[in-house]
């Protein structure tokens, strides 16, 4: 179980040929897309899942972990709760074991002025009977004896974790063995229509006929939204990640304090990651989107890190193209996985901090660094829902870093949506419409 985030050199698993026809196609192979699958198939729907590159190879393997309703925007935490249900049942459902454990969320107060937005929450916690409570500094202590002096903190002990590279990749192999079709290297390059509704999609490999087509794209999805004349505002943030060797255990949850967060992973070891910076690579649509992100660029953006071009081919890119035809190689061939580099000297400073919060174990040795594009919408919530004014697909993207504990969930939802289903969840804070019916838009309060 080796921490290691999946990526183009990983050997393609899935590589069955195209039916010309199925009932619904997925565009995406990460964990939102898998989930969506998982659910129609298990419905009785024929299903084909088309992966431009492999299976959770962008942000399902390289997330931090972590299953959590703790400091959640309010609207996504029934959906959460639904996800961990899910969760619970899933490694025996697909036979696997997924590193699913219920070990807890805790956020920790650096100093006692940083308990005040931790107070604040509370409020959320009980209007949704979550059983999350505040720790006092000595309650705090006590959970994690060996470390430094911190003030207090936030603890939910019904929150959990899982080994991203792990559950994932294990979930499509169940789903394939149900009887969907997943086809990896095979970039879904355009939407086909036909009087003005969706009737199937052209792939690289050809043409596959469908009356419903999801998008579960993450940080490509507004690419190709916006290719086929769709308004998508989505934008992506570079973060940045690393895992430690097996270390003695100080804690067996997931914890952040202000600049770092740090879980316990199932080889003994630990990922970390900063929380207080994000990089942000200004392309295109970046300038494009700016009038509906500026209500959220009011916030302390003290934590970003402004870079002034993305790498060649990524989906922002200034090289990279907004319009292609169908025949021709598109930008989702172009880069088949989505690999940023890490930020170096925040990998050390990471090693830093950990070794200040536990100065017991010192600085850690590291088996890996990595980073991943976190897609994001201008308010800090999903996109779930039928695409407006496109009949025949439905959109599920911008999971804004919360899409690997949530997952599970949101599949349900998407297939429940396709399949003309009450998806169980009020979901008009995650409509499609919200960008462009002059609805106001605000991020939630979360943590």
């Amino acid at each position: 179980m080796k921490p290691f985030p999946i990526g183009v050199s990983n050997l393609a698993r899935f590589l069955t040929p195209l039916p010309a026809r199925a009932d619904v196609v997925v565009i995406g192979g990460g964990i939102a897309g898998v989930m969506t699958a998982w659910y129609l198939t298990k419905a009785g729907h024929s299903v084909v899942l088309c992966e431009k590159g492999r299976i959770a190879a962008e942000q399902s393997s390289r997330n931090w972990g972590w299953v959590r309703k703790q400091g959640r925007d309010p609207d996504e935490i029934p959906l959460v709760a639904e996800a961990q249900r899910i969760w619970a049942g899933l490694a025996e459902e697909v036979g696997q074991d997924l590193g699913y454990r219920q070990t807890g969320v805790l956020y920790i107060a650096n100093t006692p002025k940083d308990v005040g937005p931790h107070e604040r929450w509370m409020a959320h916690a009980r209007a949704h009977a979550l059983d999350t409570r505040l720790l006092t500094k000595a309650e705090l202590d006590a959970m994690v004896p060996s470390a430094a002096n911190w003030a207090g903190g936030l603890w939910t002990a019904s929150d959990g974790r899982a080994e991203p590279w792990v559950a994932v990749p294990a979930i499509a192999d169940a789903l394939a063995q149900r009887g969907a079709v997943i086809a990896e290297d095979c970039a879904v390059r355009a939407l086909d229509r036909q009087a003005g509704r969706i009737c199937g999609v052209i792939t690289e490999r050809g043409r596959i006929a469908a009356d419903h087509v999801v998008l579960a794209g993450g940080a490509w999805s507004g690419l190709f939204a916006r290719a086929e004349g769709i308004y998508l505002p989505q934008l992506a943030v570079r973060a940045t990640v690393c895992a430690t060797e097996p270390l003695p255990e100080v804690f067996a949850g997931a914890a952040a304090d202000a600049e770092f967060a740090f879980r316990r992973r199932e080889d003994g070891g630990y990922t970390l990651a900063p929380c207080d910076l994000h990089e942000f690579m200004v392309g295109p649509d970046a300038f494009r989107h700016l009038p509906i992100y500026r209500p959220g660029l009011r916030t302390p953006i003290s934590g970003t890190r402004l870079l002034p071009a993305a790498p060649r081919d990524f989906p922002d890119a200034w090289s990279t193209p907004r319009r292609w035809s169908a025949d021709e190689v598109s930008p989702f061939e172009r880069m088949r996985v989505l690999n940023p580099a890490p930020y170096a000297p925040r990998v050390e400073r990471l090693r830093d901090q950990f070794a200040r919060a536990f100065p017991k174990l010192g600085r850690p040795r590291l088996q890996v660094a990595w980073a991943g594009m976190i897609d994001t919408m201008p308010d800090v919530v999903p996109v779930i829902d039928h695409a407006h004014g496109t009949p025949g697909l439905t959109i599920l993207t911008g999971l804004s870093g919360h899409g690997f504990g949530i997952g599970p969930a949101v599949g349900r939802v998407a297939a429940d949506l396709v399949m003309g289903r009450a998806p169980g969840h009020d979901l008009s804070r995650f409509r499609h419409a919200r960008f462009t019916d002059g609805s106001r838009i605000v991020p939630g309060p979360s943590l």
